[in-house]
Parts: structure tokens; sequence; C-alpha cells
């Protein structure tokens, strides 16, 4: 499954492993606003040393198949999947304090605290997420934040108005790098992670959400 993976060349160094470690995020975010009250913050990079945590959730997580009815039939979602809920241990520390630290960066703004930690396996470029907003919670009346930590192989993660009428936005991400959707991305804009025909490797997507927002 990870053959086609290309580590990243920062955590490639030599000597004893590094330990993982996360940039500071005052002052390192970069904020992308969008249409009708949305915006997304990125960071490239945020972890370093996440390749060490990407082969740790490779092996480690116990990734789950799902199928989901659509239309008039039953399809193979196609990733895999695991959720962590309210007070279920995290599979490596670093994830424990990367949302530790978004909730004491965006806690101000959000008012709340990240709870829950969604994780898909995107296994080659076979794998994808369709256009879609988190809306089956509070996000579909309300404005929140669902923040994403992206390891191994980047893939593309799209953006484009709800609405239409815009162009879409891309944003490679992969290798530690953090991008947080927040005001009213959820219900006034869609994301999506597209196939690939390309020759890509392994990527897992965190998704830290507050609680009731799925």
């Amino acid at each position: 499954m990870s053959s086609a993976y290309q580590p990243s060349m920062l955590d490639l160094v030599a000597g004893e492993p590094a330990a993982v470690t996360l940039e500071p995020l005052p002052g390192r975010l970069t904020r992308h606003p969008l249409s009708g009250g949305a915006w997304v913050d990125v960071l490239p990079g945020w972890v370093h040393r996440s390749d060490a945590v990407f082969e740790s959730l490779l092996a480690d997580v116990d990734w789950r198949a799902e199928r989901r009815r659509m239309y008039d039939g039953v399809v193979d979602v196609p990733r895999l999947l695991r959720w962590y809920g309210p007070g279920e241990p995290l599979p490596h520390p670093a994830l424990a304090r990367a949302r530790d630290r978004l909730s004491a960066h965006y806690r101000g703004e959000l008012g709340e605290e990240f709870v829950t930690a969604g994780m898909c396996l995107y296994r080659d470029g076979r794998d994808s997420v369709a256009w879609h907003g988190d809306t089956l919670g509070r996000s579909a009346h309300a404005d929140t934040m669902v923040a994403i930590v992206s390891l191994g192989s980047p893939r593309n993660l799209m953006l484009r108005p709800r609405a239409g009428g815009g162009p879409s936005l891309r944003f490679p991400l992969g290798h530690g790098d953090l991008i947080v959707m927040g005001g009213s991305c959820q219900r006034t804009w869609e994301h999506a992670i597209p196939k690939t025909a390309r020759a890509v490797g392994p990527r897992v997507s965190v998704q830290f959400r507050p609680i009731g927002v799925a």
C-alpha cells in the first residue's frame, strides 16, 4: 500500500529519529477570506517529522471499510475510515497535542474546543471524497470550524462556492500540512478530494471538530 509513498525531504535527517514537533500557530497561519463569511487558514508543514506519525497511523489504526447507500444501490466508500469520539484516546500522542494546540489557539474565535477526530485513509489515487460540506450537525445552521491535518503523500483539497458562480480553489495538502475551514465555510462552500490518475502514495487526513459537528 505504501510502495508509491515518498517521504518528506524535511523528515529525512541523519542520526537518531527526531521528536515530532508542531510549529507555532500565532503569526504563522495564512488566512484566505472567502465569499459569504467563509475563510480558510493554512500552515504548510505544521507537524515536523510527520512521517513518523503517518507510518504509525498506517500500522496501528484499526481502519474500517464502509458501505453506503447511493441512489438505488449500496457502494463501497472509496477510502478507509476511523472516528474517535469525545474522550477516546487518539492513536498517536502528537495528535492529542495538535488537538490541544488548535483548541488553545482558536478558543477565542470558536468559543469552544475541538473534541472529536475523524480519520480518512486515501490508499491511492482511486480513493476520494465527493463534493460536500460538513452539515450533518450544528454547522448546518451555525458558523463553526473543522481543522484538518494531512499526513503522507500530498493530495489536492478542492473548495468551491456552494451556490456556484466562482472558481474552485486548490490546496495541495500532505506531510504535516494544516488547513482550518471556518466561518460559514461548511454551509456556503463545498470541499472534495478528487480522484487522480497520477501515481500517488497513501495519505491520512485527520479532521478535528467541535462536539456536534459532522
